[in-house]
């Protein structure tokens, strides 16, 4: 896993709780300082993760994740942790002795905002309704109509500026994604072309037309999560943003 540097842990502290404010999790508790989020009506592994955040809570590491892996597994969920640069390393090497396997090794892409950053972008009006930007989500992900619920409570429970993008092409939705401005920071998330739509420069244009319509409301500073596994990465490299910090998850092996 990608680290940081001490003098940057309250950067990755700032983006870190930017990015849970924009993704609400349906129920949030903390054990120590590892915070704790479950939701029941959604899959998504920032949404359903024990997430460590201060490098030096490490002390009674078996009782807690004994005590931790139960709850999720009372709740229908995987017991997982998400750990990023906040995370004591002593948790992982526990993890490593217990067998626990690493998923989904992310990077926090970050872009400053600018006139220059983004000259030339669209103009974009967001689409207004929860229902229409759900809809649009669930199809061009390819996700099963079941989890529309999940991500209907899921955005309306964002209280911070919100902004739903979606691109239609022959009538259908080809590219969405949501922006969530937290003061003078803005996320993108739930990112995602139409596998008809793909090859044609959609989220090229959607992107940037998103963050032109944040810059405009404050934002100064814009971030994303991306699998390193996910070709897209190259996309937003193209668009500017670079490599912040990394975060990994582990699961148990079973």
């Amino acid at each position: 896993m990608a680290g940081a540097g001490l003098a940057n842990l309250a950067d990755v502290r700032r983006i870190e709780a930017a990015g849970f404010r924009a993704w609400p999790a349906a129920a949030v508790h903390y054990d120590g300082t590892w915070m704790v989020r479950l939701t029941a009506g959604h899959p998504s592994g920032r949404l359903n993760s024990i997430n460590p955040m201060d490098p030096h809570d490490c002390h009674r590491l078996d009782e807690r994740i004994e005590r931790l892996s139960r709850y999720f597994r009372e709740n229908g969920r995987t017991p997982a942790f998400r750990l990023t640069p906040l995370s004591a390393p002593q948790i992982a090497a526990r993890l490593d002795e217990l067998g626990w396997v690493s998923r989904k090794q992310t990077t926090v892409m970050r872009l400053p905002l600018g006139n220059d950053a983004l000259a030339g972008a669209d103009d974009v009006t967001p689409v207004e309704e929860v229902e229409r930007y759900v809809e649009a989500s669930v199809f061009t992900h390819g996700n099963p109509p079941e989890i529309k619920p999940g991500l209907r409570r899921v955005v309306e429970s964002i209280r911070a500026d919100r902004g739903f993008f979606v691109l239609e092409q022959d009538g259908k939705p080809a590219t969405s994604l949501l922006c969530v401005r937290d003061g003078d920071v803005v996320g993108l998330f739930d990112i995602a072309t139409a596998e008809f739509a793909r090859g044609r420069g959609n989220a090229r244009r959607l992107i940037p037309a998103a963050l032109k319509w944040a810059f405009a409301r404050g934002a100064r500073q814009a971030y994303l999560q991306v699998e390193d596994a996910n070709p897209a990465k190259e996309l937003y490299r193209s668009l500017g943003f670079t490599d912040g910090h990394a975060y990994v998850y582990r699961e148990p092996q079973d």
